[in-house]
């Protein structure tokens, strides 16, 4: 495929580089990831060029950037957040970091004076999503207003003449609900389309497969028995044969209850030859004493690799002849720092140093880890996966390892009285508090590690609830979360904090609140609805010696942005009651954070 038929993304490190290639295929355009540091006639060869978005400030000293020639190219330019500021400050105009900073929906207003093709057919008023802290606070010359935010007057110009376009929302994500339309009339804009499809992609990867694996050769595919590592498997085994993919599922010790036997059964229905190798005993031995998010992983990851080769050893695998194999997605490897410029969120277990380095020499291969979420459960469907097992919910290959947060006490004392002062005058008579730990999110593109504030359970709605979840996390820099506590009416001054270890015992508690969770929202038909509920073991609750536990519903569709979930009260009140009656339990929290500014798992 020629390069004037395609469009590039430059990615500048944000998490949503791919993420806009993957919008932009699946929306008939085939697209490919640049770096900044290509050269001119490189660029110059693609019939459009989108700017990502990234951690950076444009103007920092070492920010990412690209040569003043690039932007006199006479192809169309669409900057997005990151991407928009560059295209900005490079042609003339001015950004500065932002008092104003901007996390979640926003409305996007257009201008009834200046019409943009980028804009084509979208409504005068349209909910957007913002991830940013900088803003533009000068145009180009050329460049005028096409739509403003309440809080951001330049979100979205252009310069129709040259077919320049800026815009400091994320137009590829769900969240923004014509953002299609936009990419579309980029698209458009470019004189390109119908140079992508998934079926493209499935006929392509065979190829390829064929290539990396060629006869002779065997792939030892590790499985969590997810969606990913399924369709993984089915990927390889039509491109190489059933015969030539084994399965190694190793029982961390950090399962589901009756996951393993549940997973041996369903797999073996799909002819996969799996392997159970029961590794609990070595995994909790690793992580006795750890708390640090990072070095659990680094642990699970390194472990990982031992586990497989001693099993490769056991089962007389000829290691020449078996290439390792695994279900990695794109939402693992960017929020691992997989770009150059990328900020790293978390490392995932497919990413720790020892993988990485397997990966450069050549000796794993990834059939998915190009594609997102709904992109695997597409392609699952075309090679047949059972509907039961597309919607499985995803489960972290770490496993409950990553939902039980171990962290030491951590208080600070100095934000609750910000948060009151923000609850007080935004007129909401409602109890808060702050959890005695921190866990990960995403601000701007950057990892942030904080706090979460608590608010009591009260008449607010769902929707207030939202609003004020927003404003708390756009206001305090502090709190990356906001939770809430069903049937707490009244938030203690200080939550009790009980030391939580990474052993069988834990980790069983929280296999049978995770066991009761999962329990009621299939028996009340809401599993479909949920993209994804984590629950999370806490150091944090009402009572000495006992835990919190964390419900984080989301609806999402590719994991890089996503929306608490909205339940039914009385379910919610159903799973509550039946947790606290768990001995060890005396808390519960209800996450109301989108990501971003929450991740969707705690660590």
């Amino acid at each position: 495929m020629k390069s004037d038929k395609k469009i590039a993304v430059i990615d500048f490190g944000g998490q949503y580089a791919h993420l806009i290639a993957s919008r932009v295929r699946r929306l008939g355009a085939f697209t490919e990831i640049l770096s900044n540091e290509e050269n001119i006639e490189k660029y110059r060869s693609y019939a459009g060029l989108i700017l990502s978005g990234g951690p950076s400030s444009v103007y920092e000293v070492d920010a990412p950037t690209l040569p003043d020639a690039f932007f006199e190219l006479k192809i169309p330019i669409l900057g997005i957040c990151y991407g928009h500021q560059l295209l900005m400050q490079k042609l003339g105009g001015s950004v500065i970091s932002s008092s104003n900073k901007e996390y979640g929906p926003a409305l996007l207003e257009l201008s009834s004076q200046e019409s943009s093709g980028l804009s084509s057919s979208v409504s005068n008023q349209s909910m957007v999503w913002m991830s940013h802290g900088d803003e533009v606070t000068k145009l180009p010359i050329g460049f005028t207003v096409k739509g403003s935010s309440q809080d951001c007057r330049y979100a979205f110009v252009s310069d129709e003449g040259n077919k320049k376009y800026g815009i400091q929302f994320h137009p590829e994500v769900t969240h923004s609900i014509e953002g299609e339309k936009f990419l579309s009339n980029f698209i458009e804009i470019c004189g390109v389309s119908n140079t992508w499809t998934l079926q493209s992609f499935l006929d392509r990867e065979v190829a390829v497969l064929q290539q990396k694996v060629p006869t002779g050769k065997n792939v030892f595919l590790l499985v969590s028995g997810g969606v990913d590592s399924s369709v993984a498997y089915l990927l390889l085994a039509k491109a190489l044969g059933k015969d030539r993919v084994k399965g190694l599922l190793v029982d961390t010790g950090f399962m589901r209850k009756n996951e393993v036997s549940d997973l041996k059964s369903n797999l073996n229905q799909m002819g996969f030859d799996l392997t159970i190798w029961d590794a609990s005993d070595e995994f909790y031995k690793a992580l006795d004493g750890q708390s640090d998010p990072e070095v659990k992983r680094q642990i699970v990851g390194d472990l990982f690799l031992k586990v497989q080769g001693k099993a490769v050893d056991t089962m007389k695998l000829d290691t020449n002849n078996w290439i390792l194999g695994q279900g990695t997605i794109y939402p693992d490897t960017i929020e691992s720092g997989g770009t150059k410029h990328s900020h790293k969120i978390k490392t995932h277990h497919n990413r720790v140093p020892a993988i990485q380095k397997l990966i450069e020499e050549g000796k794993i291969v990834e059939p998915i880890a190009d594609l997102y979420k709904d992109e695997v459960r597409e392609l699952g469907k075309m090679l047949g996966l059972p509907k039961v097992w597309i919607e499985r919910h995803p489960f972290p290959g770490p496993g409950l390892v990553v939902r039980m947060i171990a962290s030491k006490e951590n208080r600070d004392r100095g934000i609750l009285p910000s948060l009151k002062e923000l609850i007080a005058k935004s007129n909401q008579e409602v109890s808060v508090g702050i959890l005695p730990i921190q866990s990960v999110g995403v601000q701007g593109d950057q990892r942030s590690y904080a706090h979460a504030a608590v608010i009591a359970d009260s008449s607010l709605s769902w929707k207030e609830l939202d609003q004020l979840s927003i404003q708390i996390t756009n206001s305090i820099k502090a709190l990356n979360r906001v939770v809430f506590t069903p049937g707490l009416k009244v938030i203690p001054e200080e939550f009790c904090y009980t030391q939580l270890k990474m052993d069988k015992e834990h980790a069983d508690l929280l296999r049978e609140a995770d066991a009761i969770v999962n329990r009621i929202i299939f028996e009340e038909g809401i599993h479909t609805s949920i993209w994804q509920m984590p629950v999370v073991l806490v150091p944090a609750s009402l009572k000495e010696g006992t835990y919190g536990i964390v419900l984080r519903p989301v609806e999402s569709q590719e994991a890089m942005t996503a929306n608490f979930y909205e339940m039914e009260k009385s379910i919610l009140n159903r799973i509550t009651s039946e947790l606290v009656n768990l001995e060890g339990i005396s808390a519960v929290f209800y996450d109301l954070t989108h990501k971003p500014p929450g991740t969707i798992e705690w660590e």
